[in-house]
């Protein structure tokens, strides 16, 4: 890569140095970082070829599950190298048993990235949905390994199709082959120069449809949940998201509400008990009884959210008035209407269940109100917007399936 490519990595790198310094998240990654290649050199079986996979976080991995699981079950000779950037995906899926091996993927530093390649000399890299970087990317097209980019979507606003972007236009060369989620992102693509595409869908319709299909009873859920009363699931919820699920819940005793934080802390779970007016209790301490007798339960541990939605009625996804709504096809494929804020510019099945009456979004308190008053008193509206829902996660599946049978046969 050029130079003021290599000098913003450098800048980047040296960044969240300092920024570990006081924050516990980026000190997991510059450390992890620090151990990658140590740990390599014990991992890795010399003389053996690995399928390199790479994750940004864990919406990526679990985007990019389907591939890793279907790959071990149809070629259980091969082995799987799994790498994350960041730590919400590592910490949660270090010791993931599909894959041979997992780590940090070192800064995209041209001398990282040739120490990390030799290490592993990959027999193809698969990366997942967004992930653009630039010296990995002209190494492995140097080195003649296979490379694909799986479940991408791209966006006219992307700096591939500005005027200026030819650096990032580059990167796309690179690629062996793109997997892209819709006809848009393949047009986009074409206008560019790019035709080593392939519009295949999205796999994280088949990761959910399988974990709906492989789903566990949840005790307390189903205790919370025997009374019969219409249940609001509110999945990766922020502080903000809660300042309108919160007020609303109180003020309707005809609810229930299963309320999952996307982050998990003391912090996040007394803010939480201190806005609530009626009884509530953690799903973790709880016993089966004490959680039949309340009115919220709240989600106290990581990785039951997608398993909990099995018991609501209606979902909130959280994230809409962050940097973007958290994954709503957890929820769509059990039949349920989707509620988030509006920033869900990025996600095309947002917009697609948008426009077929599957999903709402609001802005304001007002129109908050206006869509869930509207679900919350008509069970006939309810029970056709998540027929709509459920019909739409049915329809795109197979994604899986195309992208495993176009890169294996190549």
């Amino acid at each position: 890569m050029n130079i003021l490519y290599n000098t913003a990595i450098a800048l980047y790198s040296a960044g969240a140095r300092l920024f570990a310094m006081r924050d516990v998240k980026a000190r997991k990654m510059v450390g992890g970082q620090r151990r990658t290649m140590g740990y390599l050199r014990e991992a890795i079986v010399p003389g053996e070829s690995y399928i390199w996979i790479h994750a940004s976080s864990l919406g990526e991995f679990e985007q990019g599950r389907p591939m890793i699981e279907m790959i071990k079950e149809r070629l259980p000779e091969k082995k799987i190298l799994l790498t994350f950037f960041s730590p919400s995906g590592y910490e949660v899926r270090k010791n993931y048993p599909v894959v041979d091996a997992v780590c940090y993927l070192p800064f995209d530093c041209p001398a990282r990235v040739r120490k990390f390649l030799d290490a592993i000399n990959p027999e193809m890299a698969i990366f997942i949905k967004y992930e653009f970087w630039g010296n990995y990317l002209q190494e492995l097209h140097r080195r003649n390994i296979p490379t694909y980019l799986i479940s991408a979507i791209f966006r006219q606003s992307q700096s591939f199709f500005k005027w200026w972007g030819g650096m990032f236009r580059g990167m796309l060369g690179c690629y062996t082959g793109i997997y892209v989620q819709d006809e848009e992102s393949r047009q986009l693509l074409a206008g560019v120069g790019v035709d080593n595409v392939i519009i295949a869908g999205d796999t994280r319709f088949d990761r959910v449809s399988d974990i709906m299909a492989h789903n566990v009873d949840i005790p307390q859920a189903k205790a919370f949940t025997s009374s019969g009363c219409l249940t609001v699931v509110a999945g990766s919820s922020w502080s903000p998201d809660e300042d309108f699920i919160l007020p609303y819940f109180n003020t309707h005793k005809e609810l229930k509400l299963i309320i999952a934080p996307h982050e998990v802390n003391a912090e996040r779970l007394a803010d939480i008990e201190s806005r609530l007016k009626r009884r509530s209790c953690r799903m973790s301490v709880a016993s089966v009884e004490e959680a039949s007798r309340v009115d919220c339960l709240i989600v106290d541990s990581y990785g039951k959210l997608s398993s909990l939605y099995r018991y609501g009625d209606l979902a909130y996804i959280g994230g809409g008035f962050g940097e973007g709504i958290h994954n709503i096809n957890e929820a769509a494929v059990y039949d349920m209407p989707v509620v988030f804020g509006p920033r869900y510019g990025k996600f095309k099945e947002a917009k697609d269940l948008i426009a077929r009456g599957g999903a709402y979004s609001f802005t304001d308190e007002r129109e908050f109100t206006e869509v869930i008053d509207r679900l919350v008193s008509d069970k006939d509206a309810l029970a056709r917007s998540g027929e709509i829902a459920g019909a739409y996660i049915r329809e795109n599946l197979g994604a899986t399936e195309r992208v495993f049978d176009d890169i294996f046969r190549r």
